[in-house]
């Protein structure tokens, strides 16, 4: 699988991801992700160099995206884990033929290799308050829930950090790595 950042040109398979996987979730009786997340604060994190695409081969369509960056939402998280350096992964979201293969957790192990490249303590996320499967598969991957923040307005309140770690054995390339993008 080859990791390379998201272009604007990405951003209308970036807000299918989102309405395939909220069809999906509805589908399920979770409300998750039902409400369309404004295009222009993806195409903000897409400008940040913040988002990613997964994708068989370079010149394949992606089957799976992430978010990593260094926004802690101080709704959720408390000034002294604001001041601890971290990375936070955000809108991870696989592909359903993707489903099951392994790659929603080869990706969280890219996203924990690269925030102990840069030095971070932690890779840390939020989750959808009221998916407790999503929270079973983030504690199945190492994270340790921190606490729920349930105030008014806060849907992924749901709060899990686990150490930064190096890790190489996630199979992620970068983009520029592989052979088809030398030629």
């Amino acid at each position: 699988m080859i990791i390379a950042r998201a272009e604007e040109a990405d951003l209308p398979r970036l807000l299918k991801f989102r309405t395939d996987t909220a069809g999906w979730l509805s589908a399920q009786g979770i409300d998750q992700w039902s409400n369309p997340f404004p295009p222009d604060h993806i195409l903000a994190s897409i400008r940040a160099g913040e988002v990613y695409m997964i994708k068989p081969s370079p010149r394949s369509d992606a089957c799976a995206t992430v978010t990593l960056d260094r926004d802690a939402d101080p709704r959720l998280w408390t000034p002294d884990e604001r001041s601890e350096f971290a990375f936070y992964v955000h809108k991870l979201t696989v592909d359903r033929e993707h489903s099951g293969t392994g790659l929603g957790a080869r990706i969280l192990d890219w996203a924990g290799d690269q925030a102990a490249a840069a030095g971070a303590q932690w890779l840390r996320l939020d989750a959808w308050t009221t998916n407790p499967r999503l929270h079973a598969y983030y504690e199945q991957q190492g994270f340790r829930h921190l606490r729920t923040v349930t105030e008014p307005g806060v849907v992924s309140g749901w709060m899990a950090q686990r150490p930064a770690r190096p890790d190489r054995s996630h199979g992620l390339l970068e983009e520029a790595d592989t052979p088809e993008s030398a030629g």
